[in-house]
């Protein structure tokens, strides 16, 4: 399987997406066509060898990275307060 080509923006968001805790690699393949070995090697290629090294040993074994060993479920915390932020009248700032 060949890893699909990535634009600049692209590969900021699965950084970022890979930096999250509860973002598993299962969504970035959803989402971006990446496995996580491939996800691995764009991390390894695009961060400093201290930055690197920091999240892979922050997600090495982390069960929230991995869709079928997490205990966290499809129901996200909602704030209470979003209802009242969804029906705001004050228009959004552009």
């Amino acid at each position: 399987m060949t890893t699909p080509t990535l634009t600049d923006a692209e590969i900021d968001r699965v950084i970022e997406m890979a930096w999250e805790d509860r973002t598993p690699f299962e969504a970035i393949e959803q989402q971006f066509g990446l496995t996580e070995p491939a996800v691995i090697k764009l991390m390894r290629r695009e961060l400093k060898a201290s930055s690197w090294r920091r999240w892979r040993a922050r997600v090495q074994g982390r069960a929230t990275k991995h869709q079928a060993k997490s205990r966290v479920d499809d129901a996200r915390f909602k704030s209470t307060l979003q209802r009242n932020i969804t029906f705001n009248k004050i228009s959004k700032r552009d």
